[in-house]
């Protein structure tokens, strides 16, 4: 199938059809890097690479990377482009409910294809990787600001239990084989080409009834929200440090106190369908799991001179209207 040998530096991105991985592979093929996607497309969709259609450094494999022979296919064609210098592991289950569920999805889709990527980077001598985890490994800590010495940590949904598993294995695997792991503590990320997320699924609903949004939890669950551009721009940052620890772990997120999911409903609702009622739960989780309440510090990713373009209630109000548009609304 592929009968060319290019002699150049590849980048395999797991996950690369998703959300944040269609940003982050844009940005590293206007690198000029050359690209192997490789995803399952259970969300991510090839349409949202279409627009690199004729390029001839980007390279789409559909595969399952928690299946041992998929995995192994992936990074025997990538030899074929050229040298693996690093994995972007973006690849996960991100609906956390049904991971709740049923806990052999985040079993299967986070942490084996975290091991399995694991092995197949040892097996060829690939060593580095840029990790998306979460903050939902640190769990429920209430008012107490997050960072990344904080500890015990105690996930409370199965989401966070398998990036916290990956963690673990990629800093073991960090001691036997890897020189760099650069492991991404995300918040909550919004923006386009979306596929799920609350803004996703509060204009979704007031497009199918303009007439109500119900909101999962009564409003007062508080987060920061960070815009996908934003995101990736602080992932290349760390990426591109050229000393540092081995295994360097870094929360992303925006620097203020976040927003109410009552204020994002407000809003939602305002660019969708004014005259909507806003039907609101009793309990202040949207569902088991939900973290109603957390603050970011953000020190160690500032210390790399990157701050966020935009904060929380710019994020989201860009992302309304992105995500509005998706939905030619």
């Amino acid at each position: 199938m592929l009968d060319i040998k290019f002699e150049c530096e590849l980048s395999l991105v797991a996950g690369g059809a998703g959300f944040i991985g269609t940003q982050l592979v844009t940005n590293l093929l206007d690198q000029g890097r050359t690209v192997l996607v490789v995803d399952n497309f259970s969300r991510g969709q090839r349409n949202f690479l279409s627009h690199h259609l004729g390029n001839r450094r980007l390279h789409v494999v559909e595969a399952d990377l928690s299946r041992r022979e998929n995995c192994e296919m992936a990074f025997n064609i990538a030899e074929d482009l050229g040298r693996i210098s690093e994995v972007w592991h973006l690849a996960a289950n991100s609906d956390i409910p049904a991971g709740v569920a049923d806990p052999d999805i985040d079993l299967k889709d986070t942490f084996c294809t975290s091991f399995e990527l694991l092995r197949a980077m040892r097996a060829h001598k690939v060593k580095v990787i840029n990790f998306a985890s979460s903050s939902a490994v640190y769990g429920d800590w209430m008012d107490v600001p997050l960072h990344e010495s904080l500890g015990p940590l105690r996930p409370i949904s199965n989401y966070g239990a398998m990036k916290l598993a990956s963690e673990a294995q990629i800093c073991a695997s960090a001691e036997s084989f890897l020189d760099q792991a650069n492991i991404f503590r995300f918040p909550n990320v919004v923006g386009t080409p979306a596929t799920h997320g609350v803004l996703y699924d509060f204009i979704g609903r007031l497009k199918k009834d303009p007439s109500k949004l119900e909101v999962l939890g009564d409003g007062t669950q508080q987060k920061s929200y960070l815009h996908v551009s934003d995101l990736v721009s602080a992932m290349l940052a760390v990426r591109n440090r050229p000393t540092g620890p081995r295994v360097e772990i870094v929360n992303i997120g925006a620097t203020d106190v976040g927003v109410t999911v009552k204020w994002i409903a407000e809003q939602v609702a305002s660019r969708i369908s004014p005259s909507a009622e806003i039907v609101f739960g009793d309990s202040n989780r949207g569902w088991i799991g939900d973290v109603p309440k957390f603050q970011y510090l953000t020190d160690r990713i500032q210390s790399y001179d990157w701050v966020p373009m935009l904060g929380s209630r710019a994020a989201v109000i860009r992302a309304i209207n992105e995500i509005a548009l998706e939905f030619d609304l």
